[in-house]
C-alpha cells in the first residue's frame, strides 16, 4: 500500500504531465519568411494562405489562431525571378502566379505540383494579375503592355500597349465586361474585354498610379499613388479624376476594398490605414510594419483578417472584424485635431511604441466641439 507521501508525488507527476490548454490568439501568429515577400492571398473558402517571396519562391501555408499551428503545406521555386502576384481560383484548387520571370505559372493548390506553365508570356516581366472568371485572366507587365488569355485555348486574346510604364495593377467590374489598369505612367486604363478593344486613358494624374479598386457599387474607382494620395474616378468619367486627397502617407502602394465605402491602404512608411471614400476620410490605423515598406495587403475570405507582407520578411495578420461596423459618423465623434490616428486593432501599436508615438490616440478629451468643426470636402459626403 502506497504511503501517503508515495501518493501525494503520484498525484504531483499526473498533475504535471497534464497538456496545458492550447492558447487561442485574436489573431493567427505571425509567419517568418526566407526573403521579403512580395505577394500574398487568402484561400476563397478554406484557413491557407500563399505567399510570393523576392526570389522567385511560392509557399502555402495554413493558418490558425491556436497559437503553434500555422503550417507550412508546401513550397515551389519554379519562378526564376521574383514572384510578383499570386492568386487563388475562385474554386480555391488551382494557384496563380506571374513573375519577373515573364512566365505565367499555375499550380495544383492541394499536391502542390506545377499544371500549366506559359513561358515568355510577355516580352519582358510581368507585374500586375488578375482573373476573370474560370477561363479568363488578364496580365500586365513592365513596359505597359496588357494581355487577356483564354486558358480553354491556352493563348492571349487581347494583346494591347497604350501605357508607357509598368502596370501596378488590374481590377475588373461585376459585369465581368470593363478591365480597368493602373500605371506607373499615371493614368487609369480601361479596357473593354467583350469587344477586345481599348476604350481610353484618363489624364495624367500626379505620381505613379500604384493600385486600382472598384467601390461605392460600381459608380466609383479609386487609385492609389506614389504621392500618397487617392484618385477618384466615376464610373461614367474615367477621362479624369472626379475627386482626390492626401491620406497622409509616404505613398499608396496597395489598396484593397474592405466593405463597399471603406479601403485599407499600405504604404511605404509601414502603416496600413483604413480609409472611408465619400466622405473621404482616414479612419484610422489597422497596424503596422515598423519601418519596413509593405508591398501587399489582402482581406481574408470572410474579412476577419487583413494579412500583410513588408520588407521584415514577416506575414502579419491583422483583425478587421470591426471595419463593416464603423460608421463615418462614428470616426467623426472621435477624430483629434492633433492629427493622431486612431488605433482600430489592439495589435496596431504593438510595437515601435516610439515610432509611432505621433500617431497614437492617447486621451478622448476635447471630443465635444470638434464634430462642429468637421467640413465635408465632397458633394457625395451625403450620399450611403
Amino acid at each position: 500500500m502506497a504511503t501517503p507521501s508515495e501518493h501525494e508525488d503520484s498525484c504531483e507527476e499526473e498533475t504535471a504531465e497534464e497538456p496545458k490548454a492550447p492558447k487561442i490568439r485574436q489573431t493567427p501568429e505571425d509567419i517568418k519568411l526566407e526573403a521579403i515577400g512580395i505577394t500574398v492571398a487568402f484561400h476563397p473558402s478554406q484557413d491557407i494562405l500563399a505567399a510570393g517571396d523576392i526570389d522567385g519562391d511560392i509557399y502555402l501555408y495554413s493558418y490558425s489562431c491556436t497559437e503553434g499551428e500555422n503550417k507550412e503545406l508546401w513550397s515551389s521555386g519554379h519562378h526564376l525571378k521574383s514572384c510578383r502576384k499570386v492568386v487563388f481560383s475562385s474554386d480555391g484548387q488551382k494557384l496563380f502566379s506571374v513573375s519577373k520571370d515573364k512566365a505565367v505559372h499555375i499550380m495544383d493548390v492541394e499536391a502542390g505540383k506545377l499544371v500549366t506553365r506559359i513561358p515568355k508570356a510577355h516580352k519582358v516581366s510581368i507585374n500586375a494579375l488578375r482573373l476573370v472568371d474560370e477561363n479568363i485572366f488578364a496580365t500586365g507587365d513592365d513596359e505597359g503592355t496588357v494581355k487577356v488569355w483564354d486558358l480553354r485555348k491556352g493563348t492571349s486574346f487581347m494583346d494591347l500597349k497604350h501605357h508607357e510604364d509598368y502596370i501596378s495593377d488590374i481590377a475588373v467590374d461585376e459585369a465581368k465586361r470593363i478591365l480597368l489598369t493602373s500605371s506607373g505612367d499615371g493614368t487609369l486604363g480601361v479596357f473593354n474585354i467583350k469587344r477586345r478593344r481599348f476604350e481610353l486613358l484618363s489624364e495624367d494624374q500626379v505620381g505613379d498610379l500604384t493600385s486600382v479598386s472598384i467601390m461605392k457599387r460600381g459608380r466609383k474607382v479609386v487609385c492609389g499613388s506614389t504621392e500618397g494620395s487617392l484618385h477618384i474616378f466615376n464610373w461614367d468619367g474615367f477621362g479624369a479624376s472626379s475627386d482626390s486627397f492626401d491620406i497622409q502617407a509616404e505613398s499608396v502602394d496597395c489598396i484593397v476594398p474592405i466593405t463597399d465605402s471603406i479601403l485599407c491602404a499600405a504604404s511605404m512608411d509601414g502603416v496600413i490605414r483604413a480609409v472611408s471614400v465619400f466622405p473621404n476620410r482616414v479612419v484610422g490605423s489597422i497596424g503596422q510594419h515598423v519601418g519596413e515598406p509593405i508591398e501587399d495587403i489582402t482581406p481574408s475570405r470572410d474579412t476577419q483578417f487583413l494579412a500583410s507582407c513588408a520588407h521584415d520578411q514577416l506575414i502579419k495578420f491583422w483583425d478587421i472584424s470591426s471595419i463593416p461596423d464603423i460608421t463615418v459618423n462614428d470616426y467623426r465623434r472621435r477624430k483629434k485635431k492633433d492629427g493622431r490616428l486612431k488605433a482600430l486593432s489592439n495589435k496596431a501599436f504593438d510595437t515601435g511604441q516610439n515610432f509611432f508615438a505621433g500617431l497614437l490616440e492617447t486621451n478622448e478629451e476635447n471630443d465635444k466641439g470638434e464634430e462642429d468643426d468637421e467640413q465635408d470636402d465632397d458633394s457625395d459626403s451625403g450620399s450611403d
